[in-house]
């Protein structure tokens, strides 16, 4: 035990390791990026031999756009406040990120109907690339809104006594992650139409 206090005291500073969970976040994240690249790459390198169509950009995927950049600006409140102790504060902006986060997933269903529902469906091959991508992205999307879910029940269920950062923080980072993904979503859907 000698040896120990002194190798830490030699030392004199602490080890910066990241949570196991937190690394398994930042991996999947990294895997999920990695997957849309290539989907997002290959829609335009198809797209170059012509024969596409082109798509129509609903007016709610902008709504839902900055819903979903509100709700990461009351995510971190949320994450903030839980910090500082705030937990009138904490309580109020996780009820606002899980309404924000439901009206970010019907927006974004009203504007996937409107977009895939004005394009005249035949076998080509832009809207097989286009329905894989927007499934995906749906998959994503209903996992967030499952994390957002499980964060409202931990809050309000008086039957946790126990709370941790650490799933809070994994919850929005994963909350960001849909966020950035759906403008760079927006963005590539903007280029190819």
């Amino acid at each position: 035990m000698t040896k120990a206090m002194s190798t830490t005291a030699t030392t004199g500073h602490k080890t910066n390791k990241i949570h196991p969970q937190k690394f398994a976040m930042w991996l999947a994240i990294g895997s999920i990026c990695m997957m849309f690249a290539g989907f997002t790459s290959a829609v335009i390198v198809r797209q170059a031999q012509g024969n596409w169509i082109n798509l129509n950009i609903s007016p709610y995927f902008y709504v839902s756009t900055a819903v979903i950049i509100a709700s990461s600006v009351t995510m971190w409140l949320t994450v903030r406040s839980f910090k500082n102790r705030n937990m009138r504060l904490h309580n109020a902006m996780v009820v606002v990120t899980m309404v924000l986060g439901l009206l970010f997933a019907l927006f974004q269903y009203i504007g996937f109907e409107q977009m895939l529902g004005h394009t005249f469906w035949n076998n080509n091959v832009s809207i097989q690339f286009i329905i894989v991508i927007v499934l995906v992205h749906v998959l994503h999307v209903l996992g967030g809104i499952v994390a957002l879910m499980i964060m409202f029940i931990r809050t309000f269920n008086r039957k946790v006594k126990r709370y941790s950062v650490t799933g809070l923080e994994l919850i929005a980072t994963y909350w960001h992650f849909v966020d950035i993904l759906w403008i760079y979503l927006l963005l590539f859907f903007l280029y190819i139409r």
